[in-house]
């Protein structure tokens, strides 16, 4: 099955500083290049890639996106598009930057969230310049840990007339095993007809030693009831996928996924509700 991945992170420590990585031993000190990607999925039918913004130190975050436009523009790496790290929070750098920002392949943009405090994006501000981003035709990235959601949702119900993806199914805390809070926070998010799911990230929040299928299946059923193959996109958040047990695993898990549902839906969350959203 053709495979579009939606939120494709790339590596490289001479270009910007990835402070948030240190501590993590399986991202800790290696780049992670479109050719080591290219290596891992050469069998599996990625037929393109958007690179997700890679919450690089703070100086870094547009000079990151530069250079991986410069590698977007060979079309052998393909990559089809950026969603770019952006800073609603910020009005003259805002507007600044999205305007900049057009000229380099931007197909969506996001800011972490996760771990920022709570008020950040609870701003009246701060939702308006996401407003801004809808203006312009693009989507925006939702980044919220399980805990945040009930914001998320907000900011949602505020800009309502964008598409915005919430990053990750939301973060759930697997390897706690809590569920049932997480469960009612989606509920209510799929409410919200313009906010579409994105299947990614749930094999780097299981327990050490423990993704797998069966570990993510009751997360992974939730949102398919919730949300539906109409609105669910998918991603490898490769390399942070590595804290599972790769990125090679993780796509035969989405095989085993997509294989659940018809054709029809299943080639929805691989490839052709990304092509819509992202404008690829």
């Amino acid at each position: 099955m053709d495979l579009i991945d939606t939120h494709q992170h790339l590596i490289y420590r001479n270009e910007a500083t990835y402070s948030w990585a240190k501590d993590i031993p399986a991202l800790s000190q290696s780049d992670f290049t479109v050719t080591d990607y290219q290596k891992l999925t050469n069998d599996f039918n990625i037929i393109g890639t958007l690179f997700m913004e890679c919450a690089v130190d703070d100086p870094d975050y547009k000079n990151e996106s530069k250079f991986i436009n410069s590698l977007m523009k060979n079309s052998d790496n393909g990559i089809r598009g950026l969603i770019l790290s952006i800073r609603p929070e910020n009005d003259n750098e805002f507007d600044q930057w999205l305007e900049e920002s057009k000229l380099l392949g931007v197909a969506g943009y996001r800011r972490v969230l996760h771990v920022m405090p709570d008020e950040l994006s609870q701003n009246d501000n701060f939702k308006e310049n996401v407003k801004k981003i809808g203006k312009e035709g693009m989507p925006y990235d939702l980044c919220y840990h399980a805990g945040q959601l009930k914001i998320a949702y907000e900011l949602s119900k505020y800009c309502d007339e964008m598409d915005l993806v919430l990053n990750h199914c939301g973060v759930p805390s697997i390897a706690s095993g809590e569920i049932d809070e997480w469960k009612k926070d989606i509920t209510a998010l799929s409410t919200l007809k313009h906010v579409t799911c994105k299947l990614s990230g749930l094999m780097a929040y299981c327990a050490p030693g423990t993704s797998s299928y069966e570990t993510i299946k009751p997360y992974v059923d939730h949102v398919l009831d919730s949300f539906g193959p109409d609105r669910m996109v998918w991603g490898s958040d490769w390399p942070v996928v590595n804290i599972g047990k790769g990125i090679q695993e993780w796509i035969k898990v989405t095989h085993t996924i997509l294989g659940n549902l018809s054709d029809d839906e299943a080639k929805k969350i691989a490839s052709s509700n990304a092509e819509r959203i992202y404008k690829i």
